[in-house]
């Protein structure tokens, strides 16, 4: 037979999980058509994968590229040179659809930049992915704040009155009846802080209808995060809709190990409800910066400061000393700014990446000056790091918490997996040598050991090579193909 792609005796890794095993693997017309012994197959290219690796394309299952998409190949580097194939966008209540505003929108919204904020519905922002495909396949989650800040023309300080959320309610359900995959909450966030438990259950009551998905960034992920589970688990049975706990963390020392009880919590819940969670290979977080939430006992980085741009990449404590400021005030003096915030414990960022119910999620801001390292370096430092080096998990189970499983709670049809007809979202890489380079002070560097990235059959990213022109990309809506 004859096809458009043949990787050559390299070593497949499923997706499954199941144990790695020799084979050629064959593409045509952006799907996979054949694996096995394919010796008298040819192809108009060939490629010499002994050696290698060969895995589905990388799901994101959680990021803040809902403007980056829109940017061509080259804004999507970040995540082609990880192996990433397909993201999941909206994410933490933030969405750069359906609402437009004419204004810059408040913190968080600002993660996903402060201009350009014309997708009026998420029909318009479809259109825009299908006109100009995006380099990645995308699927969108519709986020809390913008329906919220339109529903309740700004006064986002209380809870929505029955008017309001019958309003945020028909918006979500023309979202999701027009491709959008999903509803989500940023309920830590001022935007969306004062919604109530009935507020939020009677807004994601359209997702029944529709069979969506609800993902939270919880109310608290410190003191009160076993309460913060409780509420989630209590709205998505209210909904009814399935759960995705949203990079999920025990935030403080004083919550340090508390991951045990949280895992726990979760573990008896799934008896029940459909509840899965994702998770960031990082003991720092990233978002704006707020400074009612600096502490002496925790480091924060600036990662963007509008007023203060030279700032970036600095520990706040440092830029205090040279004001001569407190550290509260410093912060204040940076905003409207971004940050990183290094509260997690690493025992607890092992035990959750562990679990078998955990996917694998960059949350990347794209649009910070100087961003968190896991915007370049999530995969490849789950590969290189937990499981090649620490031995967390096999790379068999590395691999499919970033493939298989998040397809198949998200509802990414025919991806994740290699298997006749499936989608060719496809990676190669040497399984010795693929690590994150990308660190905490020098944040943008692609991976080592990523050598391709396919798209829908296309080739997508070279190492040494960049990114490709050509961007195969689609949007793609949970549970369709």
């Amino acid at each position: 037979m004859r096809h458009d792609l043949i990787l050559r005796g390299g070593t497949l890794f499923d997706g499954t999980g199941r144990e790695r095993f020799a084979a050629d693997l064959a593409v045509t017309d952006g799907k996979i058509s054949a694996i096995g012994a394919l010796g008298g197959d040819s192809a108009a290219r060939e490629v010499d994968a002994k050696g290698l690796a060969v895995a589905p394309g990388f799901i994101d299952a959680h990021t803040h590229d809902d403007r980056a998409v829109l940017g061509g190949a080259a804004d999507m580097a970040c995540k082609l040179s990880q192996g990433v194939t397909s993201v999941v966008i909206g994410n933490c209540g933030v969405s750069l659809s359906p609402v437009a505003f004419t204004e810059r929108p408040p913190p968080p919204l600002e993660l996903l930049g402060a201009d350009g904020w014309s997708f009026g519905s998420f029909a318009a922002y479809a259109e825009r992915l299908s006109d100009a495909p995006p380099a990645v396949n995308v699927m969108a989650l519709i986020g809390h704040m913008p329906l919220r800040l339109e529903a309740m023309d700004g006064d986002v300080a209380r809870a929505a009155n029955d008017r309001e959320i019958a309003r945020m309610r028909r918006r979500l359900d023309d979202a999701l009846g027009e491709g959008a995959s999903g509803f989500s909450t940023g309920l830590w966030y001022p935007p969306n802080k004062a919604a109530s438990e009935r507020e939020v259950s009677a807004v994601g009551a359209a997702l029944q209808a529709h069979g969506g998905l609800y993902c939270t960034h919880m109310r608290d992920e410190g003191p009160r995060v076993t309460d913060s589970i409780r509420e989630t688990l209590d709205a998505g049975r209210a909904m009814p809709a399935p759960v995705v706990i949203s990079h999920h963390k025990c935030n403080f020392p004083e919550n340090y190990g508390r991951s045990t009880e949280t895992l726990a919590q979760i573990d008896a819940a799934h008896a029940h409800q459909t509840v899965d969670f994702d998770v960031y290979p990082y003991n720092a977080g990233s978002t704006s910066l707020f400074p009612d939430v600096v502490r002496e006992d925790v480091r924060v980085a600036i990662t963007w400061s509008k007023p203060h741009p030279e700032q970036a990449g600095r520990d706040l404590r440092e830029i205090a000393k040279g004001w001569g400021l407190p550290l509260k005030e410093a912060a204040q003096r940076l905003l409207p700014a971004g940050a990183m915030y290094f509260m997690m414990d690493e025992g607890d960022v092992r035990r959750i990446l562990a679990h078998p119910r955990s996917m694998i999620g960059s949350d990347g801001i794209p649009h910070d000056l100087h961003p968190h390292p896991r915007l370049w370096g999530t995969f490849p430092r789950v590969l290189g790091h937990y499981a090649r080096e620490l031995g967390l998990f096999s790379l068999e189970t590395a691999i499919e918490k970033m493939t298989r499983r998040t397809a198949q709670v998200f509802g990414f049809e025919g991806r994740g997996v290699l298997a006749a007809g499936a989608h060719a979202d496809l990676v190669l890489f040497d399984p010795a040598t693929v690590i994150d380079t990308a660190t905490f002070a020098d944040p943008i560097r692609p991976a080592a050991g990523i050598l391709e990235t396919w798209v829908n059959g296309i080739s997508a990213y070279t190492h040494g090579d960049g990114v490709s022109r050509t961007t195969a990309g689609r949007l793609v809506t949970r549970h369709r193909s």
